[in-house]
């Protein structure tokens, strides 16, 4: 197992390393494509750009779903005096990136350093605070410009994308701290089940397929999968914080989110699997939760539908999880598609 758990996070520290926000996903498509196509796999890439691949067996057909896009902004406008007025992308919050260092990437494939700040940061010049909101921040490019006509000539433009660093790291004892933890640790822990099936030609009770996408941060990521899907669970993360069980080292089981209940029989179906196998589980309700799973069903798909995935604290922030929380997922997928 250990060398699994070492697989995971190494794919997790590649996929953080590529920048994805919505809208910005090619470059962490063609990593998926080339990483599953090494290992023996034939990927197949929508025109969405989602990544779907089978990894075996036949009949009653499974899709497990992870996104790797991320939160991140774009360039709304460039101001007067050179700096970038940002727009969100997804449910990014700018309280948590003040102070952030990022990319800005051009339509001609440039890409500049940078730092996001709000309009008045320090305090020796402020005489109050700036709220961290949106019309308040600002992108600083490293580089000698003070008007909009010289970052213009660098071919920054509206439109271009802005992806904060991840700053991704995991401590000996085991903790995991990055930015896009949702969901690319989880992505990574599809990347280490198809390794798994592969290295250990583990046979397949069903038809089990693995679908990356790469809109869910902006609602209609998992909206199209194969016609012969008949259940379909999301692999995202876990909730942690008040109200909750889960921890970071535990796999989280949702019940409940934003959208309603998850699949009871397959809800319980996953608890009663991480029961007999005896891993660190919870199952939660997550107030202000959405997945691909559910994006899924509203397009109209007949299906089965569940969610789980790795305890993440601090969701949509600078976040932390444990590769025991990793451990207890990919051993409750491991287990659950063979039964």
């Amino acid at each position: 197992m250990q060398n699994y758990l070492e697989f995971i996070g190494n794919e997790l520290k590649a996929l953080t390393s590529i920048p994805s926000p919505s809208g910005y996903t090619k470059d962490v498509a063609a990593y998926l494509m080339k990483t599953l196509s090494d290992m023996g796999y034939e990927p197949q890439l929508s025109n969405k750009g989602n990544v779907f691949v089978t990894i075996g067996g036949e009949g009653n057909p499974l899709v497990l779903a992870a996104h790797v896009d991320t939160l991140g902004a774009m360039v709304r406008s460039v101001k007067a005096n050179g700096r970038l007025r940002p727009t969100t992308l997804g449910g990014h919050q700018w309280s948590t990136a003040d102070g952030e260092n990022c990319t800005i990437h051009t339509r001609d494939g440039r890409v500049y350093t940078g730092v996001v700040l709000n309009t008045e940061p320090s305090v020796h010049v402020a005489d109050s605070a700036v709220e961290t909101k949106e019309e308040n921040m600002e992108i600083l490019l490293d580089e000698n410009v003070d008007t909009k006509e010289g970052t213009l000539s660098l071919g920054v433009q509206p439109g271009d994308i802005i992806a904060m660093d991840p700053r991704t790291q995991i401590t000996p004892s085991g903790y995991i701290k990055s930015r896009f933890l949702d969901d690319k640790l989880s992505a990574a822990i599809l990347l280490g089940l198809a390794k798994c099936v592969k290295d250990e030609s583990i046979a397949l009770s069903r038809k089990v397929s693995l679908l990356f996408t790469v809109y869910e941060e902006v609602g209609h990521g998992g909206s199209f999968v194969a016609e012969d899907t008949t259940e379909m669970i999301s692999v995202d993360m876990g909730c942690v914080g008040s109200d909750l069980g889960c921890t970071e080292r535990m796999v989280s089981i949702c019940a409940k989110d934003s959208g309603g209940p998850y699949n009871y029989d397959v809800t319980s179906a996953l608890a009663e699997t991480a029961k007999e196998e005896g891993l660190d589980y919870a199952i939660d309700v997550y107030p202000h939760y959405g997945s691909d799973v559910e994006a899924t069903l509203r397009a109209g798909y007949d299906i089965r539908h569940g969610l789980i995935g790795p305890g993440v604290y601090a969701s949509h922030n600078y976040e932390r999880s444990h590769m025991d929380g990793v451990k207890n997922t990919l051993l409750l997928l491991k287990k659950y598609i063979q039964k």
